[in-house]
């Protein structure tokens, strides 16, 4: 396997402006083609700091992919500083220089000369054209060395890394293969005790895991060293582990909680109403994130106060009055009165305490009415007001997931 670093050239990144997405994309793509990132630099924009930069990387890597200034201001310098600390001339390539008039034609916009610098290139570069912007990329061979200049925008970026990709497919250097396994209902350190006597060992795959937002990820990784077939590898692991937890595996494809609770609601037809208190939307709004979630939501209601969750849904003084607004009976009747009130198959009820302060702090009840019942559960999350929130969808969103396959 080939070693990568990749470097990230903006003095914005630096400032927190902008969020590096790029470097998580490339290092999330590299592996399908035998390239492994070992390593993530941000630079700013400073021409010193840059070939610094490139010096390190091409000392402990075989693949350098840097990002960002190739734009056409006085401070977009990578491909003059590649070029330098190369030695090779910058020399114009025309096709580049045509695609960038056109592109401005195109448009109905004046052509400014400076943007013609983007079509200047290390001499002997292969040339990555951009399709959704004026800043082509570009490989370069040296050395036994490789170094390829891509633009910062992710639009960008992104559809031109396919072409990068294929570029080192061409050169077989081996393969690896990766699967996801996404678990919820069972926290990371129990996730790795439960799995430690068939991974503590394992050299190819490999295991990999992390948690965020009340989901664990475990990546599982195998190479083709030695004539074996990575597929195998990795989904022979994978059904190992998915035998282990059971159903807190809730998806081997790496999708979101949400678009697995999606699906079973629109392949089974059903229609969902959210009743909210202390999560204020959030698991509403994770459920219409997802394209063609007007399928299956119906409506989201955010009853913050005891008197909406009275009027909005039909929750009985007398209960609130009896037992509190942050109690299983509540959520039982917020359930109930979203299926009721909007005539869906499924309801689901949220309403706790995510702060500021107090004992009860993170006390939730989750409601979920389906098929003539409803269940209640009682769950107690630690953190700050934002990961009380979210740890109540995303449980949110997996009891529902439960239901439904139960019931199935």
């Amino acid at each position: 396997m080939l070693k990568c670093e990749v470097i990230s050239i903006g003095t914005e990144l630096l400032m927190g402006q902008i969020v590096n997405t790029d470097a998580q994309y490339i290092s999330s793509r590299l592996p399908e083609c035998g390239v492994g990132v070992f390593y993530h630099s941000v630079i700013g924009d400073n021409p010193g700091r840059i070939k610094e930069a490139l010096k390190i990387g091409f000392e402990r890597c075989d693949v350098v992919i840097t990002t960002g200034g190739l734009g056409p201001t006085q401070d977009d310098l990578t491909k003059e500083i590649v070029a330098d600390f190369l030695g090779l001339k910058l020399v114009l390539d025309d096709r580049s220089s045509e695609r960038i008039r056109k592109y401005f034609e195109d448009r109905g916009r004046v052509l400014v000369e400076s943007n013609l610098r983007q079509a200047y290139f290390p001499e002997g570069s292969i040339i990555v054209e951009n399709d959704m912007g004026t800043a082509p990329g570009c490989i370069v061979e040296k050395d036994d060395k490789v170094i390829v200049m891509l633009p910062g925008p992710p639009k960008e970026l992104i559809p031109m890394f396919d072409k990068v990709m294929k570029y080192f497919k061409e050169k077989q250097l081996g393969r690896l293969f990766s699967k996801y396994i996404r678990i919820v209902g069972m926290g990371e350190s129990m996730v790795e005790q439960k799995i430690y006597d068939i991974v503590s060992s394992q050299t190819n795959p490999t295991i990999a895991t992390y948690a965020k937002d009340g989901i664990v990820t475990i990546r599982v990784t195998a190479s083709n060293e030695g004539g074996s077939n990575p597929e195998v590898l990795v989904n022979d692991m994978v059904n190992k582990i998915c035998e282990i937890l059971g159903d807190n595996v809730y998806t081997t494809e790496n999708d979101e909680l949400e678009y697995v609770v999606f699906k079973l609601l629109k392949e089974r037809n059903l229609k969902i109403a959210t009743a909210e208190s202390c999560s204020g939307g959030v698991l509403a709004q994770l459920l219409t994130s997802i394209p063609g979630s007007s399928h299956v939501f119906h409506s989201g209601f955010v009853t913050y106060s005891e008197e909406s969750k009275i009027r909005a849904l039909g929750v009985e003084r007398s209960t609130i009055e009896t037992y509190s607004a942050v109690s299983s009976q509540t959520a039982r009747e917020m359930a109930d009165g979203a299926c009721r009130k909007t005539g869906c198959d499924v309801g689901v009820s949220i309403t706790g305490y995510a702060g500021p302060d107090g004992e009860s702090v993170g006390l939730v009840y989750i409601g979920v009415s389906y098929g003539g019942a409803t269940e209640v559960s009682e769950f107690r999350f630690s953190g700050n007001r934002e990961r009380i929130r979210t740890m109540s969808a995303v449980t949110a969103l997996d009891m529902v997931r439960r239901t439904i396959l139960n019931k199935s």
